[in-house]
């Protein structure tokens, strides 16, 4: 554990993990994301701008929310932010699920795949053979 100034107001608190942000700071964040879900919930057909603007609440941090997959918008709302690789209209997350796929092909391409073991001729020769034993 360790001592450090919340982001938020300043105060100095013990840090364990997550958010650097004190008690106080993470209730006031927790409460303006259930305000904003409660409105997205009531208002579905809306844009991000006017979900900013009627609570209060910064654009950048609504669209760090749908980043962080805790905010997410239906198929038919006007909503959304752009995909981070090919700018594609998205509802939650980083990336389209057209990026994803491609992503996750290009990780599973350089996995290293277990290759079958390598025998000499020679000894695939001497592991057939029929042995004797000498009395």
């Amino acid at each position: 554990m360790e001592v450090t100034n919340c982001r938020g107001c300043g105060t100095l608190f013990n840090y364990i993990s997550g958010p650097q942000l004190c008690p106080n700071c993470q209730k006031k964040a927790e409460e303006r994301f259930q305000k904003v879900k409660t409105y997205v919930q009531e208002n579905k057909n809306t844009t991000l701008e006017k979900i900013a603007e009627e609570t209060e609440t910064p654009l950048k941090l609504i669209k760090q929310w749908i980043r962080e997959e805790r905010l997410v918008f239906s198929k038919d709302s006007v909503a959304g932010i752009p995909c981070e690789k090919c700018g594609k209209l998205i509802r939650s997350g980083k990336y389209c699920d057209d990026c994803k796929k491609t992503i996750a092909s290009n990780i599973e391409a350089r996995m290293d795949k277990p290759k079958p073991p390598v025998t000499d001729e020679k000894k695939r020769e001497t592991i057939n053979k029929m042995r004797f034993l000498d009395s």
